[in-house]
């Protein structure tokens, strides 16, 4: 893959984690309901990044976990009241996201490298 993939494919990921740690709720801070598995979209808004990835996530105890084949690394978590902090990254590149969950649904923003933009997640299933 070209450096420009990897950048984009970390920025994506860190997007996507983003919106799976949204998802997701700590049984530790009390909300197990946004456990499951996720759909994200990372939308980028600025930079040199692909225009849009979608990515599979697991939340599992308020843990955001990279649900599908793709090689990154997610780490973050959700508060009991759905706010999101997650990073997500590939190799050298790296991007952080934040945002909030609300029942099966979620959005926020995403920056990484020279990259930008946004991300929503909806519940597949629990």
């Amino acid at each position: 893959m070209s450096q420009n993939r990897y950048r984009n494919l970390a920025s994506g990921g860190l997007a996507l984690c983003l919106a799976a740690i949204m998802g997701a709720t700590s049984q530790a801070t009390s909300a197990p309901s946004y456990d499951g598995l996720w759909s994200v979209v990372i939308v980028t808004e600025t930079g040199t990044c692909d225009r849009a990835y979608r990515y599979p996530i697991r939340i599992s105890n308020g843990t955001l976990i990279n649900a599908g084949d793709e090689a990154f690394v997610i780490t973050g978590k959700v508060s009991a009241n759905g706010s999101v902090s997650v990073t997500v990254s590939h190799r050298e590149k790296h991007a952080t996201g934040s945002g909030r969950l609300s029942g099966n649904a979620g959005a926020g923003s995403w920056i990484g490298g020279d990259c930008a933009g946004t991300w929503q997640a909806e519940r597949r299933n629990r």
